[in-house]
């Protein structure tokens, strides 16, 4: 019975040592084992989004042929109305938008006081086209002159409109200032023209 009492506690510490090595081994598989699985969950997230990604622009870069043609046609579209204006330089479209405000300015019956050609601004192979216009006239003339500015051909668009009433004159006989239905109008005008290709 004695000899029996050294082997169970040898087998004891056999069994202690065995289960500590095992202790340490899953403790080490964890510690280098978790990351591994954690990186690899991450990447594989990562492949189904830039898979996901790419069948997007696959279906985009099919698209690109009908997409192509629609920017074709709204570019010959857009040619046909003449929105933009067709001179050579920037100084004869400004001429140009001139002649058109003062004509439209005199057939409404209003007075052109001045117009004023503000320098010209290019962004995106555009030029924008400016013209400052001061004049006189009542609300009717008014009405006339930005109904037919805004309908014209190439487009021109107002900006920055300011209208004030203009002071009435003293009747001599009265000595009293009599209504006036006439308007101090400022605004600006502007135009588009392409900008040839250099």
């Amino acid at each position: 019975m004695l000899k029996n009492i050294p082997k169970i506690a040898v087998d004891g510490q056999r069994v202690a040592a065995v289960g500590l090595l095992l202790l340490v081994v899953i403790l080490i598989a964890w510690l280098v084992i978790s990351p591994l699985v954690s990186q690899t969950l991450a990447l594989n997230d990562t492949k189904q989004s830039l898979i996901f990604r790419l069948h997007q622009y696959e279906k985009i870069l099919a698209q690109k042929d009908a997409v192509m043609t629609s920017m074709a046609t709204v570019k010959t579209q857009n040619d046909e109305l003449d929105y933009f204006n067709n001179q050579s330089t920037d100084a004869l479209a400004s001429a140009e938008m001139q002649n058109v405000i003062k004509q439209t300015i005199v057939e409404a019956g209003g007075e052109l006081s001045s117009t004023q050609a503000i320098p010209v601004s290019t962004k995106d192979g555009f030029s924008t086209i400016t013209v400052r216009v001061r004049m006189t006239g009542n609300s009717e003339v008014l009405r006339a002159v930005l109904y037919k500015i805004e309908t014209s051909t190439p487009l021109i668009v107002i900006d920055q409109i300011d209208i004030r009433p203009m002071r009435g004159l003293r009747n001599p006989v009265t000595n009293k200032i009599e209504a006036n239905n006439n308007l101090n109008i400022n605004f600006q005008a502007v135009s588009f023209m392409r900008k040839p290709n250099e």
